[in-house]
C-alpha cells in the first residue's frame, strides 16, 4: 500500500473517530444531565449543558477535519497559514457562541429564579443592562483575538475604547453615580414598592411607588410625586416604617399641674387609651413621667397601633381621649405661671411729697 493511500485511510479514520467522539460527547452530556444535574434544584446547569452540547460536537468535528487535512498533506505551502487562520476563526466563533449562550442562560436563570420573586422592576433593568454589557465585553475580546491572529495591532483599538469610555464616564458622572446607587439599592433592599419611608436628610417622606434605574419615586401624604436621584438616597439616612411590619408605636406628651396624684393621673391616662378601639390591647400602654417641667408634670403617653398609615388620625384621637378623661377625673392641666416682682427705689414719703 502506497503512502498516499495510507494517509487517506488515516484521514478517514480520524474523521470517523471525530464523528464517534462527537456522538459520545453528546450521550455523555445527556447522561450527566439526567443522572447528576437532574437532581439539583436549579435549572441553570441543565441550560448550560444544552448550550455547550452543540458547539462541542462542532468543535470536535472541526478538529477532526483539521487533523485529516494535515494527514493528507494536500494543502500547498502558500496556503498553510491561510488554512490555519480559517480554522482559528472557526474555533473562535465556536467559543464566542458558547460564551454568548452561557451569558444568556445565566441571565435567563437569574430572571426566573431571582428577579421574578421581587416586587420591583429595577432587577429587570439591571439584568438587561449587565447582559448586554457582558456580551459587549465578550465581543470585544473575540475581536481583539482575531485582529491579533491576523497581525493587526489591537493596541490602537484598545486605547481608543479606553479614552472613549473615560470621556463618557466623565460626561455622565452623575448619571453613572445614580445607576450605581440604584444597583446598591437593589442589592441592599432598604425598601420596596409600597413601603412608607422617610428620608431624613431631605426631610421627605411618603410611599415608594417606583424604584428605577436612575431615580426613585415617592408619593407624599399630600399626593405629590417626588422624584429623587438614587445617589441622594444612597448617601442619606432612611427610615422604613413598613419594615419589619406595619405595627407602629405612637406617643404624645401631656402636662398636668403640680400637686396632682401621679399614680392616679397615670392610671387615668392608661385606662383612657385602653378603652379606645384603635389601640392594640395586647401591647403595652405606658404613661411615663418624663420630666418636671417649668410649670407642669410632663407625661409621655404611648401605645401601639396596627398600621402606621393612621398615625396622624390616631394621635388626634389619642389627644382627644386623654383630654376628656383628665377633665372627667378633675385633673388640672398645667398652665404657664409667672410671678412678677417689681423693685422700686421710690419711698412712700416721696410719693406723698409729690402730691
Amino acid at each position: 500500500m502506497s503512502e498516499q493511500m495510507t494517509n487517506i485511510f488515516l484521514a478517514l479514520a480520524i474523521m470517523a473517530a471525530a464523528v464517534i467522539i462527537g456522538q459520545l460527547s453528546r450521550y455523555l452530556l445527556r447522561f450527566l444531565q439526567r443522572r447528576i444535574l437532574g437532581r439539583t434544584r436549579t435549572r441553570l446547569d441543565d441550560s448550560l449543558v444544552r448550550s455547550i452540547e452543540g458547539p462541542l460536537r462542532v468543535a470536535i468535528l472541526v478538529a477532526g477535519l483539521e487533523l485529516s487535512i494535515q494527514q493528507l498533506d494536500i494543502i500547498p505551502d502558500g496556503w498553510i497559514e491561510t488554512t490555519d487562520r480559517i480554522f482559528f476563526i472557526v474555533y473562535t466563533v465556536i467559543i464566542y457562541v458558547v460564551l454568548y449562550r452561557v451569558v444568556g442562560d445565566i441571565a435567563s436563570w437569574y430572571g426566573k429564579e431571582v428577579v421574578f420573586q421581587t416586587d420591583t422592576d429595577l432587577d429587570d433593568k439591571f439584568l438587561s443592562f449587565f447582559r448586554h454589557l457582558a456580551i459587549i465585553i465578550v465581543t470585544v475580546i473575540i475581536i481583539v483575538l482575531l485582529l491579533g491572529r491576523f497581525g493587526i495591532e489591537a493596541d490602537a483599538l484598545i486605547t481608543t475604547l479606553g479614552v472613549g469610555s473615560l470621556a463618557i464616564a466623565l460626561a455622565a458622572q452623575e448619571t453613572l453615580s445614580d445607576i450605581i446607587s440604584g444597583f446598591m439599592i437593589m442589592i441592599d433592599r432598604p425598601f420596596g414598592i409600597g413601603d412608607r419611608v422617610e428620608l431624613l436628610d431631605i426631610n421627605t417622606w411618603g410611599d415608594v411607588t417606583e424604584v428605577g434605574l436612575r431615580s426613585t419615586r415617592i408619593l407624599t401624604r399630600d399626593n405629590r410625586m417626588v422624584t429623587i436621584p438614587n445617589s441622594v438616597i444612597g448617601k442619606g439616612l432612611i427610615v422604613n416604617y413598613s419594615d419589619p411590619s406595619t405595627v407602629y408605636r405612637v406617643e404624645t406628651h401631656v402636662g398636668i399641674a403640680y400637686g396632682t396624684d401621679i399614680e392616679f393621673a397615670r392610671q387615668t391616662m392608661i385606662d383612657a387609651i385602653a378603652a379606645e378601639e384603635w389601640v392594640m390591647k395586647e401591647k403595652l400602654i405606658e404613661a411615663l413621667l418624663l420630666e418636671f417641667g417649668e410649670s407642669a408634670l410632663v407625661f409621655r403617653v404611648r401605645c401601639w397601633i396596627e398600621n402606621y398609615v393612621e398615625t396622624r388620625r390616631v394621635i388626634d384621637k389619642m389627644n382627644t381621649a386623654l383630654y376628656k378623661a383628665l377633665n372627667e377625673a378633675n385633673i388640672a392641666f398645667a398652665m404657664p405661671q409667672r410671678r412678677v416682682h417689681l423693685r422700686s427705689t421710690v419711698t412712700p414719703e416721696q410719693i406723698g411729697s409729690n402730691e
